[in-house]
């Protein structure tokens, strides 16, 4: 094949890729990042085409398109994307601080996917101490995934950790991770001879050094270096073992305690959402809210969220809920508040240890940490609709369960000087 058919093919490609990202869970963050990174790499091989860059043929190969095209099948087949490409931070087991990239987060982030584009000869030789300098064997990576997830919990479980093989994966190394507790998706292929199975162990063969001229490869991701055809490949990917398909929806217990926020207690007990919605207020801001309520109810979504689930509330959210209603709340707000109180059980406040080393700012009050830090400790959902606190808890690494609803204000008070309408 020429190097123009082969750019041609290539180019073609980047383009349905590109289409297809475009209209794949538009809403989800780093959507926009995913079509960027597919935009700069057809950019890339139109400058290849233009002739502003030289390149062998067999580096069109190894491009990141292999790892992008991983990616977008990964989202295509799996349920409630909420991220692609997502930056995690963790602590490794010295206690620094490190980033780790998650192609997919899906399943209401109970599911991380990596992508995995590479060849199952070149991940199989990686693993055995063959690889090129710098290059991080696939269980590694998994190790990685393990210490990340660990600390990163969705409703007090650590997200099922998915790598996605699209060229497949040595019989050896598909073990391995399983042992680790990977969920595998992809071919698991044949390995032609028995190798040791320990990482970076040595073959008894002489390794042959590669002919090939060392060059710079053009806007190439280590994911995607050129693959290693040489007689030290001991991988056999016509002889498939087994075959393992996404597990689309992974089934996760919900957690049956739920917090209770100021914000919910208010919204629970508003006027506005018991049919007291058709006003126009004095107060531009209860206005709002009002037609909000009118085109979306939110006390069916708080009721279905809370059916059948243990109620609980920490004493600082009721102290300040009551003051709050004795200055505004009308008469049937009041009578509702000692309805939903009755079927709360009120604890102390106990905020978590990683609540108390969040640094306070105008977001991130001392209310508010003893609020969600109680639910912490309980091990609850907190219902909330306080969206700036979880984000800027969120921004210094700790990530709240939460369910998160528009909020609604006491309106019954102030009813007599707004408009019907």
């Amino acid at each position: 094949m020429s190097l123009q058919t082969s750019l041609q093919q290539r180019i073609s490609a980047a383009q349905a890729l590109l289409q297809r990202a475009e209209k794949l869970y538009t809403g989800a963050e780093g959507h926009q990042k995913l079509c960027g990174k597919l935009r700069s790499e057809l950019r890339f091989l139109r400058r290849v085409e233009a002739g502003e860059v030289q390149v062998k043929e067999s580096h069109l190969q190894s491009t990141n398109l292999t790892h992008l095209t991983a990616i977008v099948d990964s989202a295509e087949s799996l349920e409630d994307v909420s991220a692609l490409l997502h930056v995690f931070t963790y602590l490794d087991a010295t206690g620094c601080r490190q980033t780790l990239v998650v192609d997919v987060v899906a399943n209401g982030g109970h599911t991380w996917v990596k992508a995995v584009g590479r060849k199952a000869e070149a991940l199989h030789n990686i693993w055995q101490g063959r690889g090129h300098y710098g290059d991080k064997s696939i269980i590694r990576q998994a190790e990685d995934f393990l210490q990340a997830s660990s600390q990163q919990p969705v409703q007090y479980r650590h997200p099922v950790i998915v790598f996605a093989f699209y060229n497949g994966v040595s019989c050896p190394m598909a073990n391995r991770l399983k042992d680790m507790g990977i969920s595998i998706r992809g071919d698991i292929v044949a390995v032609n001879t028995v190798t040791t199975e320990d990482e970076g162990g040595e073959d008894e063969e002489e390794e042959e050094e590669e002919d090939a001229e060392e060059v710079e490869e053009p806007h190439v991701d280590s994911e995607e270096d050129e693959e290693d055809e040489s007689e030290l490949t001991r991988v056999d990917r016509n002889t498939v073992v087994a075959r393992l398909a996404f597990p689309t929806q992974v089934q996760v217990e919900e957690c049956q305690r739920i917090n209770l926020d100021i914000t919910t207690l208010i919204t629970y007990v508003s006027s506005l959402c018991h049919g007291r919605c058709h006003f126009t207020f004095k107060e531009p801001v209860l206005t709002e809210q009002a037609a909000q309520e009118r085109l979306q109810q939110v006390l069916p979504q708080l009721d279905a969220f809370m059916e059948g689930k243990e109620l609980f509330a920490c004493r600082a959210a009721v102290h300040d809920f009551r003051v709050i209603l004795d200055t505004l709340g009308g008469p049937g707000e009041k009578e509702r508040a000692e309805k939903l109180l009755a079927r709360v059980q009120v604890v102390d406040d106990n905020p978590s240890e990683r609540t108390l080393r969040l640094l306070p700012s105008a977001k991130i009050n001392q209310r508010s940490l003893m609020i969600f830090g109680t639910g912490d400790s309980l091990r609850a959902v907190t219902m909330t609709a306080n969206s700036r606190f979880v984000r800027a808890a969120a921004n210094q690494g700790v990530r709240y369960s939460v369910f998160i609803h528009q909020p609604r204000a006491l309106t019954e008070g102030k009813e007599w000087r707004a408009t019907p309408i």
